[in-house]
């Protein structure tokens, strides 16, 4: 089941410049772990020490937040994850 990853311009630095990244999973969950075996770097930036996302991280699914099932939402072949930072300034 492949599933298009588009990374936040942010973590572009973590992933050898790369936009997207084609990844496999039945979940979002699954989907991010393929995401950081592609790309080991981007793992304490999306996770925190006790395997939970960081409160900064927002995930899309097919432009739909896949909030609060988050990891365990299910994800088809086709579908388009977006990881997004939340960044609040003032």
């Amino acid at each position: 089941m492949s599933v298009i990853v588009n990374l936040h311009p942010g973590l572009s630095h973590l992933t050898d410049g790369k936009k997207t990244a084609t990844v496999e999973g039945n979940t979002v969950g699954q989907c991010l772990n393929e995401l950081i075996r592609q790309f080991p770097k981007t793992k304490p930036q999306l996770f925190d020490k006790k395997g939970k996302l960081h409160n900064y991280i927002d995930i899309y699914v097919n432009q739909e937040s896949a909030y609060p099932e988050e990891l365990a939402k299910a994800v088809r072949d086709g579908d388009e994850l977006h990881i997004t930072l939340i960044i609040a300034g003032g």
